[in-house]
């Protein structure tokens, strides 16, 4: 088990030329279109696999559970493939946790891109394999769905190692970012989902946020229900000890009325938080890598990569 405050994360590949993405659906069934798919990797110059269980469908899950482990275990063992892409959020990631094989993975890092209940992943993964991965679009709700340019390009940008060290994570211009309360800060970036961080809390994929850039977002949650999950956080002290936070998109309610929970939960821990971050159930979504050491300036609206995204 890894501890955000010191850890330093495995680092995948970047990208090679003609890279083959592996398409796997851990969570809920998106019934596309295959040809559809493999087409939007052909236009891009790359390739893909798709994986049995990422076109099936059983109820509000994509095929058994057996069959979702078994393509995401496959994928990340396949020395063909470069990268692996989630079909879609919805549910199901969490009922593959406690079957995660945690040493397969840390032998193969690979890129793994996804966001919304992919959270239970990423959370996962970083605190028993330690590796670094990534909260960006996914098929059925963003590439294939002509979302604005920054989706597709924040991706493939840091996949494609193509943004370092002591480079800004671009924020699309045009939309608005808040800051909340003043400050600058660097640790790891963690986070995600907020449901997730919270119906994640008590399992193996609880999130360590000691001395991290805490990143939320959620999409479908009346302000209510938003301040009964970071009380949750904060009551689980999952608060104590973050250095900053980043806020991402919560699709239903502005920031405007997000900001007084916000001050309220943050103020008294005195740490820089920035809102209206494009990441999340939004058009557009910005990747953002998970498990990152990150530098977050609220007054500047700026974060900054303080590490390379992948490995020499």
């Amino acid at each position: 088990m890894y501890c955000a405050k010191t850890f330093q994360p495995t680092l995948p590949a970047a990208l090679p030329a003609n890279a083959c993405f592996a398409i796997v659906a851990p969570a809920g069934a998106a019934r596309l279109d295959a040809h559809k798919v493999s087409q939007w990797f052909v236009d891009r110059g790359y390739r893909c696999h798709i994986y049995p269980g990422a076109l099936q469908a059983q109820g509000y899950l994509a095929g058994p559970d057996q069959q979702r482990l078994q393509d995401l275990h496959a994928a990340f063992a396949d020395p063909a493939m470069d990268a692996i892409l989630c079909m879609r959020g919805g549910y199901g990631s969490m009922r593959l946790l406690d079957q995660l094989d945690f040493e397969l993975i840390r032998r193969n890092p690979k890129p793994l891109i996804g966001y919304s209940d992919i959270t239970a992943l990423h959370t996962a993964i970083y605190r028993h394999a330690g590796l670094l991965t990534f909260h960006g679009g996914m098929l059925n709700a963003d590439l294939l769905g002509a979302k604005l340019p920054p989706t597709e390009s924040s991706l493939l940008a840091q996949l494609g190692g193509h943004v370092r060290a002591g480079e800004q994570v671009a924020h699309p211009a045009g939309f608005a970012l808040d800051c909340v309360l003043p400050g600058v800060a660097s640790g790891p970036l963690l986070g995600g989902n907020l449901s997730m961080l919270g119906a994640t809390m008590g399992t193996l994929a609880e999130l360590d946020t000691q001395g991290c850039i805490l990143f939320i977002e959620d999409v479908n949650e009346p302000l209510y229900r938003v301040d009964r999950l970071m009380t949750q956080l904060r009551l689980a002290g999952k608060l104590e000890g973050i250095k900053g936070v980043l806020v991402g998109d919560f699709a239903g309610i502005t920031t405007a009325a997000l900001t007084p929970l916000l001050e309220d939960t943050f103020a008294p821990l005195g740490v820089p938080v920035l809102a209206g971050w494009r990441s999340g159930h939004c058009d557009p979504n910005v990747c953002l890598p998970l498990g990152a050491r990150v530098r977050l300036d609220s007054v500047q609206q700026t974060l900054v990569l303080e590490q390379d995204l992948f490995r020499a």
